[in-house]
């Protein structure tokens, strides 16, 4: 199945072996990189080449799309990548390799994709020069003819057929690993490649992102934590919005220039994380630092406004929500975690459906209470964020834990807010700041007062799907009269299935006897220095061919 991207694996070899990625793997951290670094030096494009100090990125840029959100995902993970490779990565997030401007002016005059006018006709002033270029599109600053500034966001041409490529790819890995891989089906990671396949491909659609945009502004209309510009106008490959003046999250050393508290920023922003999970149930799912940015207030700024600036939401094409049930299951689980009250994290996971019923709830809560119990106790810089998330990964392995494929997305957010948190304000306690705000949702959730007033709103519906219930009765009993019929078949299939099986076997064991027979034959003739016993020998190494080819064409 891999092999019908053969092509693509030999590109991807190809541009690993040019920029010499082998001399960035730590081999002497992982050693079982050494078949890697083995495969990549066997290339020709590596022949003659030494280390290239921007390796890292110019290969992920040259690898496409899809390598470039990896990246862009690294690059907040000081705990686990060396910090050579973190430079570079960090280029990733809105320094890629920029697309012509003529194409740029191409894709924003183009009827079908673009905004259908001339670039004299939409700005007063357009800058050639482009102020970003990320994975999925570049930014040019522009003005329009009344006068305010914006930012105008291209897609990059040409992408999409390589990320449903690459995507095809992936599949056939996800497919590969989770029939070998126990904690792979416990993650449902073909699942989870597929919504991130649907992700990806929406982001190229700048419309869902004015949407989700506009949506957003909306949910912080007036708030002192986030500001999240206006967009004025968009079309599929091009979206028009308004200029904001901030700088990326990672440059700390600019909020101590300016007198910023990163601690106060730091908890701000955690607070709009939880407030987007649980309060409004759409969540920035992809906070890299090219994304997340900070206001930059004028210096007549009266005091205190001066010092306390707001978070700017950007890009976003990559939003998540969970259903009601899983806002609550999270919560629950979190409270539990934090109140070190690991049985009702067992039975939470139990009551949701995670785990078989005839697991062994004492077995998991004592391996859960060992994992995370100690990163409760410990300030942000102090937790192995990526070494407790795979422990916990083995523990579902072994417990035959189903990790649903929705929540992933949200574990991705996770990993990119814990990686911002740490660079912005390593002895930040998320433990005591996210507690009172989960328990208040909680409380929200569960008041009777709210309850009563959904239900009196949704008592008109009620009371209308109550005449569907004879129609519901009658077609339950036809399901029940055709399901042992359903039945019937599926166990004449398995009873086939298990004969195949059992046939199969025997073959297996046919071709092997014969194979292994005939080369002893011809082994034993061919070891007498005789041309006839010789031929003899030539001939039944012919037949325990032909054994072996039996089975496989069979």
């Amino acid at each position: 199945m891999l092999l019908s991207h053969r092509q693509r694996l030999f590109a991807l070899w190809r541009i690993a072996a040019k920029y010499r990625l082998d001399t960035h793997l730590p081999v002497a951290d992982a050693p079982q990189l050494k078949v890697l670094v083995r495969l990549i030096k066997t290339h020709p494009a590596a022949w003659g080449k030494q280390h290239h100090p921007n390796g890292v990125k110019l290969a992920l840029e040259d690898m496409g799309t899809l390598f470039l959100k990896l990246g862009q995902l690294l690059s907040t993970r000081r705990d686990l990548v060396p910090p050579n490779i973190i430079a570079q990565l960090e280029q990733l997030q809105d320094r890629v390799k920029p697309f012509a401007v003529d194409i740029v002016i191409a894709q924003i005059e183009d009827p079908q994709r673009g905004l259908g006018q001339s670039i004299a006709t939409l700005f007063a002033r357009f800058d050639v020069k482009p102020l970003a270029a990320a994975s999925i599109a570049q930014v040019h600053t522009a003005a329009l003819h009344d006068g305010r500034e914006v930012v105008v966001k291209v897609v990059r041409p040409h992408i999409v057929d390589q990320i449903v490529a690459d995507f095809e790819l992936l599949r056939d890995v996800a497919h590969w690993t989770s029939a070998r891989i126990e904690a792979a089906r416990a993650l449902n990671i073909i699942d989870v490649v597929e919504d991130y396949r649907q992700i990806m491909l929406n982001e190229l659609d700048l419309t869902l992102e004015a949407e989700n945009t506009t949506q957003m502004r909306h949910n912080f209309l007036g708030s002192a934590m986030m500001y999240v510009p206006e967009v004025y106008d968009a079309a599929k490959s091009v979206m028009v919005m308004e200029r904001i003046h901030g700088v990326p999250i990672s440059q700390t050393d600019v909020f101590d220039a300016q007198g910023y508290d990163r601690a106060r920023l730091a908890e701000m922003g955690l607070t709009i994380f939880f407030t987007q999970v649980f309060r409004d149930n759409f969540f920035h799912a992809d906070m890299h630092p090219g994304n997340v940015f900070v206001e930059i207030l004028p210096p007549d700024t009266p005091e205190p406004y001066r010092l306390q600036p707001r978070y700017i939401g950007l890009d976003c094409a990559i939003m998540g929500e969970l259903s009601r049930d899983d806002q609550m299951i999270i919560a629950r689980m979190l409270l539990a975690v934090m109140n070190n009250n690991f049985e009702t994290l067992v039975d939470i996971v139990s009551r949701a459906g995670w785990i078989p019923p005839n697991s062994d709830k004492f077995a998991l809560t004592r391996d859960m209470r060992r994992t995370v119990a100690p990163m409760v106790l410990k300030p942000i810089n102090e937790i192995d964020f990526a070494s407790v998330l795979m422990q916990i990964l083995d523990i579902a392995r072994r417990h035959h834990m189903s990790i649903p494929p929705q929540l992933m997305l949200l574990l991705k957010t996770l990993v990119h807010v814990e990686g911002l948190g740490r660079d912005l304000y390593p002895d930040l306690d998320i433990w005591s700041l996210a507690k009172p705000i989960l328990t208040a949702w909680v409380k929200e959730q569960l008041d009777p007062a709210r309850n009563m007033r959904q239900l009196r709103e949704q008592l008109p519906e009620l009371l209308l799907a109550t005449t569907q219930v004879p129609k519901l009765i009658d077609q339950g009993l036809q399901s029940l009269a055709s399901q042992g019929a359903r039945q019937d078949a599926q166990l004449r299939e398995m009873q086939q299935i298990r004969a195949d099986m059992l046939n199969d076997r025997r073959r297996d064991w046919v071709a092997l006897a014969g194979f292994g027979i005939c080369v002893a034959v011809a082994t034993q003739f061919m070891s007498w220095q005789s041309p006839l016993f010789y031929s003899l020998g030539v001939l039944f190494y012919l037949f325990a061919l032909c054994a072996v080819l039996w089975r496989i064409m069979g």
